[in-house]
């Protein structure tokens, strides 16, 4: 056998995620057990591994895949985001989102093949996971927050992209809060309920495609020819192996590859009655997103729920704390009684975290590895909609397929290298304080 790779880093319990609470109890976990062949394994039942094993299914109808998961699919990091398929540039490490014309061209382009992809899934199955076409609001409420919003506006012109400007009663009129000042609407992006979304996925892949659930890889020993998976209660061995663990692959000291885990918090609320509803109005259901990007993601649900989610925490090991949870808790609390008055007995259900994988210059890993294992991890904020299109594109690629995408993200930068810790704990740490203490009121 060649080289072994361990995996040090799996989900832990990060909250109660409201998205999977709040629905149907999902069915019984297959777990990996005794000796198992397939052709190929994946890595990861997130979006991007989701999105790998049905390509790889429907190009190689004669493989034999399994999709292997640490957890229950939905319950992890994918199904814990905000719901957002994000079609526009959203670089969250800029103060308006945008990087120069070329780049947000390019992320567009890879961004609305992933939710094509998806969408198309989901129609051709009827996933029932909510999802709409009815695009997101960009909103503003302090005088920085209006600044990064005529950034953004003035890159959407540069590359021809339609928007909206509404005004404070127009924002007001769809949120039913007085809070935003101004607001930007763009069309293309999607929204949806998460984990309801990569249960259905799971749940619809093609014949071809084994769903392995509460099945953590405890280590690799990739070969020439065969790779063995050992798991707690069983191994499998596979000719070839892609890997979707995104932050859980991240590592650190004299080997960094540049993977930063960075925990985002989310609360929901419990359902509201008919009178808070009333006192509320606005529309139905909306999503919006902070001018500036470490502010305060707001939805409101068909189902009469509201979702906040703000604060951003540098976390390593991959795992949160207790204190990590209260301390989330209470800054949403802050921002829903800022943005909500009038709805000042609806609390909270739920409150959780999930991990973003991002690097310091927004690069990937994407490819084929030296031991012979393909990779795509690191979505920098876009989990849904860039980690649908990676994964799709390694699948075509790990296939010997070629095209004008796979070669955009194949021509990617690697991540940059971090120094060791407790260095890169200080200096990660210390520019989201930042950034979260010049966001204001936008949080």
């Amino acid at each position: 056998m060649g080289s072994r790779l361990d995996f040090g880093r799996v989900p832990r319990p990060d909250g109660v995620n409201g998205w999977w609470e709040t629905l149907p109890a999902a069915a019984d976990a297959i777990r990996v057990a005794g000796e198992q062949r397939f052709d190929w394994v994946v890595i990861g039942g997130g979006i991007t591994g989701l999105c790998a094993a049905r390509r790889l299914a429907e190009l190689a109808p004669d493989a034999s895949i399994a999709l292997v998961e640490a957890d229950r699919i939905g319950r992890g990091t994918a199904g814990r985001n905000s719901g957002f398929f994000v079609d526009l540039p959203h670089d969250i490490s800029s103060e308006s989102y945008s990087r120069s014309v070329e780049a947000d061209r390019a992320d567009i382009r890879l961004q609305r093949h992933g939710i094509d992809y998806v969408r198309t899934a989901v129609v051709e199955h009827g996933i029932d996971c909510d999802w709409r076409d009815d695009g997101k609001y960009h909103a503003a409420v302090n005088k920085r927050g209006m600044a990064a919003l005529g950034h953004f506006a003035a890159g959407l012109e540069r590359i021809g992209e339609a928007f909206e400007w509404l005004d404070e009663a127009a924002i007001g009129g769809v949120t039913g809060s007085a809070f935003y000042k101004s607001a930007i609407r763009t069309p293309g992006c999607s929204t949806v309920q998460p984990a309801a979304l990569m249960r259905g996925l799971a749940a619809s892949m093609p014949r071809n495609v084994s769903v392995f659930e509460l099945s953590a890889v405890k280590g690799i020993e990739a070969g020439n020819g065969i790779h063995a998976l050992m798991f707690e209660h069983g191994r499998i061995a596979a000719k070839q192996i892609v890997l979707c663990t995104n932050s859980y692959a991240a590592t650190f000291g004299r080997d960094s590859n540049g993977l930063l885990p960075v925990y985002t918090f989310a609360s929901l609320t419990r359902v509201m009655n008919d009178d808070e509803v009333a006192t509320l109005g606005g529309l139905r259901s909306w999503a919006l997103i902070p001018a500036d990007p470490v502010g305060s993601t707001v939805r409101r649900l068909a189902t009469d729920r509201i979702c906040v989610r703000n604060h951003f925490a540098f976390r390593p090991d991959v795992s949160i704390s207790q204190a990590d949870l209260d301390k989330a808790r209470a800054l949403h609390q802050r921002s829903f009684e800022r943005r909500f008055p009038m709805l000042a007995d609806v609390t909270f259900d739920y409150t959780w975290g999930g991990a973003l994988c991002l690097s310091a210059n927004s690069g990937t890993l994407f490819g084929k590895r030296e031991d012979g294992i393909f990779q795509a991890l690191g979505c920098n904020g876009l989990g849904l909609s860039r980690g649908s299109a990676a994964g799709k594109l390694i699948a075509e690629h790990a296939l010997g397929t070629s095209n004008e995408l796979i070669v955009q993200m194949l021509r990617q930068p690697p991540p940059r290298p971090l120094p060791g810790r407790p260095i890169s704990d200080l200096a990660v740490s210390t520019a989201i304080w930042f950034k979260e203490f010049s966001a204001g009121a936008e949080l």
